[in-house]
């Protein structure tokens, strides 16, 4: 098994966090919605969090999800201002550089890791 990267484990930390935080920041819309209104901005943060579980766990999957996640806020973003679409386009270089590195190529392709 390999050892999974610091960097790897930060990345899902935080994909996980901010899935969370997002869900709680938008809990309040959630209870007055019609249901399946909000079904979208839960749907992501939802994604958020299975792409930073799996990228604990190892799995390929979820580094090729992850950067599908950040690359939608990017598209999402170029209906918003230059500088936050300038700003998700930096998040989704670091995504790659993150997830594709060598140490993470061979951590995912040793089938990650048991610690978490």
């Amino acid at each position: 098994m390999n050892k999974r990267p610091i960097s790897v484990t930060l990345l899902a930390d935080l994909l996980i966090v901010a899935g969370a935080v997002g869900i709680a920041y938008h809990f309040t819309d959630f209870r007055g919605a019609r249901p399946g209104e909000y079904f979208g901005v839960l749907a992501v943060r939802l994604l958020a969090i299975v792409c930073g579980v799996f990228l604990l766990r190892g799995q390929g999957w979820a580094r090729w999800l992850a950067m599908a996640w950040i690359a939608f806020h990017v598209g999402l973003s170029y209906f918003h201002s230059m500088q936050q679409m300038a700003m998700h386009a930096v998040v989704l270089l670091v995504f790659a550089v993150v997830l594709f590195r060598s140490a993470a190529n061979r951590y995912f392709r040793g089938g990650g890791t048991k610690t978490m």
